[in-house]
């Protein structure tokens, strides 16, 4: 694929490490069928003859965070009957057509797509507007809601122009310091919210009066996730200040200030952005310390609750194998290549990472739903399927 005037090239980083790509591949398609079609342990359901949903099988609902992933999942792996049902059904039952939050979709749905709320969470619109790009052009747009590209650019244009012009509602992006919001009108955000590989090609592909915003957005992202990952443990709290700090506020759905199942994400993103794009602000080594503090100081009993300093909260992680794959997908963000015949400790200790999530099975049971998007997205991203289009 040429990007600009450079064609980009995609680490696979399990060959990297010497696993056998006939072997790469069958895993692949064993997490694929277990992710979308395996009677026992599959998250996707067909609704009807041509709509889909992603559940939340701790929560039994539907959530734009789970969508839009399944989504993006689809995309890069040319299933195009999935996507087009999961679009098909947030559009139909998610999205909002009238008061405050006209434009933006309802974050949590009932399995039959009645809403179970009517605010928005800006992850998922961030990743329905990728996916969508992507589907334009790796499939080309249709009509109606199948027209991806215009479905995308309306998506952003109401994610930075709520409450202009006399439209009703708030913004899901800080117009001043270009932060995305843990929901509209918040005055903090979540690290792992921040995609500024994302921004990146909203700067190219979104409406012309909004690119420069973008553009300043993937600059500020990077800056902030280098901010906001602790500087010995690389660890970022799940919400926190515009200057990176924890929240420590306690919310009536409980304390977001540590390093627990949101921010996992964080590493994941960080290892991405490195691997689509190589720009390194100062948060490429939030990766790197991650892996070192589960994989080295804590490694006996990693899957706990922590302060982002690495103090441990009395509490097990709720989502283990989506922490284990997050910080695997990580490795992007280490440019030395596993295949050396001498590497560097850094990069040894990534390759044990990779080594160990590519012998580690799929979540099982009520709680897997999270862990296993964790899951796949860390196996497309180490295995080089997770790409631009």
């Amino acid at each position: 694929m040429v990007f600009g005037k450079m064609e980009r090239q995609y680490r696979n980083v399990f060959r990297e490490a010497g696993i056998p790509e006939e072997e790469i591949e069958k895993r692949l398609r064993e997490a694929v069928h277990t992710f979308f079609y395996d009677e026992e342990e599959r998250v996707y359901h067909t609704a009807g003859d041509d709509m889909a949903y992603i559940e939340d099988t701790g929560n039994h609902d539907a959530r734009t965070e789970g969508m839009s992933y399944g989504m993006m999942m689809c995309v890069q792996l040319d299933m195009k009957e999935e996507f087009d049902r999961l679009w098909k059904w947030a559009r139909t039952f998610m999205w909002m057509d009238e008061g405050e939050n006209e434009g933006y979709f309802a974050w949590s749905c009932a399995p039959d797509g009645s809403k179970n709320a009517y605010g928005p969470a800006p992850d998922g619109e961030e990743y329905f507007a990728m996916a969508l790009f992507f589907a334009s052009h790796r499939w080309g747009d249709g009509e109606g809601i199948f027209a991806y590209e215009r479905e995308a650019k309306e998506i952003l244009r109401a994610c930075l122009h709520k409450g202009e012009n006399g439209r009703p509602g708030e913004p899901m992006w800080n117009r001043e310091n270009h932060q995305i919001l843990f929901v509209p009108g918040s005055p903090f955000t979540d690290p792992s919210y921040h995609l500024p590989h994302f921004y990146d090609l909203f700067a190219k592909w979104a409406y012309e009066e909004d690119r420069e915003f973008w553009a300043k957005a993937a600059e500020t992202s990077r800056r902030y996730l280098a901010a906001a990952c602790h500087e010995k443990t690389g660890m970022s709290a799940e919400y926190a200040h515009f200057d990176g700090s924890p929240v420590y506020e306690e919310f009536e759905w409980g304390q977001h200030g540590y390093f627990y199942s949101d921010a996992y994400r964080t590493a994941a993103n960080i290892g991405l952005d490195y691997g689509w794009n190589g720009i390194d602000a100062g948060q490429r080594a939030a990766a790197e310390r991650l892996q070192y503090f589960l994989g080295v100081t804590n490694r006996e009993n990693p899957y706990m609750v922590y302060r982002i300093d690495g103090t441990p909260i009395d509490m097990p992680a709720l989502h283990p194998v989506g922490m284990f794959a997050a910080t695997a997908q990580g490795t992007l963000a280490i440019p030395e290549k596993l295949d050396g015949e001498k590497l560097s400790e850094e990069a040894e200790r990534a390759k044990e990472w990779v080594e160990r999530f590519f012998r580690e099975p799929m979540r099982k049971g009520e709680r897997r739903y999270y862990d296993n998007c964790l899951y796949l997205f860390a196996y497309l991203a180490l295995s080089g399927n997770y790409r631009i289009w």
